[in-house]
Order: structure tokens, then C-alpha cells, then sequence
């Protein structure tokens, strides 16, 4: 048993000294997941991995219980996850400047890119192959909100990495087709004339 799984264990147990004893073994590892996936943010994003980490571990922490290593870098993933899109969801509210676009100074004069929704987008879709194939959606999930490796993933999920290889062209695939889908579909319903 990993010090990681015994500390697991005595927070399951109801030990209210270990929760303090997780956080220091596992926070490089949670900071380098968190700084990989924000790595991978749209400019403009103003969510900090530490902050990320934070966040994640205080829902993890108060609102769990873990079987192993695997099982809570696994619910870490989820976690950042739902944190991100939650930063998501609010930056496009109305109280939050909605549709309004920050720009840097020394942007100004560059093109202005389209409103960003893919995150919505991914998390939608993401729901939706959870629904269908909940070990690919994991695979996703990990990989790219954790930000493992094909090979941490499989071994996480307990799958041989060709298995992990696969579902994830799968999965990448079926996303990007769902993604567009919708797309399409939003685009039909809310036409916009240009002139």
C-alpha cells in the first residue's frame, strides 16, 4: 500500500489529521496536471494552476472516498474539469461581460478571433459519449483534463495502452463529428446576416 492509498484510506476512516497529511504528496503532481491542461487554454484565461489545484482538492477532499492513487487522479481529472467549465460558463454570463471579448493593448490592432465555446462544446459532447462509452469519455478526460500520457491513462483506467490508443482515436473522432453536429445545428437555428 502507496503512502498516497493509506492517507486515502484514514480520510475514509474519518482521520481529520490526514487530509493535511494528502495534500503535500500529491501537489506537485495536481499543480504539473493543472499547469499542462491550462497550458492548453485559450489566451485571456485567468484561472492560475495553483488556484486550479486548489480548488479541485478542497472538493476532492470533502466530498470523496478512494480506492487507490488511480481513483482519486482519476477524480481529479473530473474535477478540473467541472472547475474549467464552470469558469466557462461564467465568463459567458451577462454579469460576467457575456459576449464581450478582453483584449490586451498590444492586441488592439491584431484580428479579432470568434467568441471561444469550445469548452462548452468539448463538455457537452463529452456528456454525451459518457452516456454511450463511459471508459472513452474517462480516457478524454484524463488525457486531456488531467493531462496524462496515453500510457498513465491506461494504466489508471486498467486497460493495455493499444486499448487506450484506440478509444482514443475513437474518442477524438467522435467528438469532433459530435462538436461540428452541433455546430451546424446551433448555426441553423440562430442564422446571422451579414450586411
Amino acid at each position: 500500500m502507496t503512502e498516497v492509498t493509506r492517507i486515502l484510506s484514514a480520510i475514509d476512516q474519518g482521520d481529520p489529521h490526514a487530509a493535511e497529511q494528502l495534500l503535500p504528496l500529491v501537489y506537485d503532481e495536481l499543480r504539473n496536471l493543472a499547469a499542462a491542461k491550462l497550458a492548453q487554454e485559450k489566451p485571456g484565461q485567468t484561472l492560475q494552476a495553483t488556484a486550479l489545484v486548489h480548488e479541485a482538492y478542497l472538493r476532492l477532499v470533502d466530498d470523496q472516498q478512494f480506492d487507490n492513487r488511480s481513483h482519486f487522479f482519476a477524480a481529479a481529472a473530473e474535477a478540473m474539469r467541472r472547475i474549467l467549465v464552470e469558469c466557462a460558463r461564467h465568463k459567458q454570463s451577462i454579469k460576467a461581460g457575456g459576449a464581450v471579448q478582453r483584449l490586451e493593448l498590444a492586441e488592439v490592432e491584431a484580428a479579432i478571433p470568434p467568441p471561444d465555446d469550445d469548452l462548452l462544446a468539448l463538455h457537452e459532447a463529452l456528456d454525451k459519449l459518457e452516456a454511450q462509452d463511459k471508459r472513452k469519455a474517462d480516457l478524454v478526460k484524463l488525457r486531456f483534463f488531467a493531462g496524462l500520457t496515453n500510457e498513465q491513462a491506461a494504466q489508471t483506467l486498467g486497460i493495455s495502452s493499444s486499448t487506450a490508443d484506440n478509444d482514443w482515436a475513437y474518442a477524438r473522432s467522435w467528438l469532433r463529428l459530435k462538436i461540428r453536429e452541433e455546430g451546424a445545428a446551433a448555426d441553423q437555428k440562430n442564422p446571422t446576416s451579414i450586411g
